[in-house]
């Protein structure tokens, strides 16, 4: 059985925006397994992680990867499901090189590329919830709730400072 929500790194180097995305997954009750494999030093890896993902029930891909980063739209080349990138922020470019490389897919061959680093790991795991949504109305509700919780939180700074 594979998991519903595939996140792949490029390098063991890449497991904290791993786990920062785990973590909003996991708030959701979204299964998922986190793997390395890299699209330059293990592609045959790879692909034998996408063919039996694609033969079980993995829904959305998330790929974690930094300076080339080409892991996500390797992954992409490989299935119509869809794919989240996530461009790690390390390298001496600070990410942008990553994001770049992430974000720059040929027509047809989509990736959806959020922030660099840390944010953008979090929003994944948002994104990928999002996408999940459309067919659990138990996501859409938490995700409605966080919504909701995050109007509350701006609406009492507001408050604070209107007394001021």
């Amino acid at each position: 059985m594979t998991a519903t929500v595939s996140i792949i790194i490029g390098s063991e180097s890449d497991l904290d925006l791993a786990k920062k995305c785990a973590e909003v997954l996991s708030s959701f009750s979204i299964d998922f397994s986190i793997n390395v494999f890299s699209a330059h030093r293990t592609p045959d890896l790879l692909e034998q992680h996408l063919e039996e993902a694609e033969k079980g029930n993995t829904q959305i891909y998330i790929a974690i990867a930094g300076l080339a980063a080409h892991l996500a739209g390797a992954i992409a080349s490989k299935t119509v499901k869809p794919v989240i990138g996530i461009p790690a922020d390390g390298g001496p470019l600070n990410g942008i090189d990553s994001l770049l490389s992430t974000v720059q897919m040929p027509k047809g061959v989509p990736v959806a590329t959020v922030a660099i680093g840390s944010a953008g790991a979090a929003n994944a795991g948002y994104l990928a919830a999002q996408i999940l949504s459309l067919s659990s109305k138990e996501i859409a509700d938490t995700l409605l709730s966080i919504r909701e919780a995050n109007m509350q939180q701006i609406s009492e700074v507001n408050k604070k400072l209107s007394k001021k």
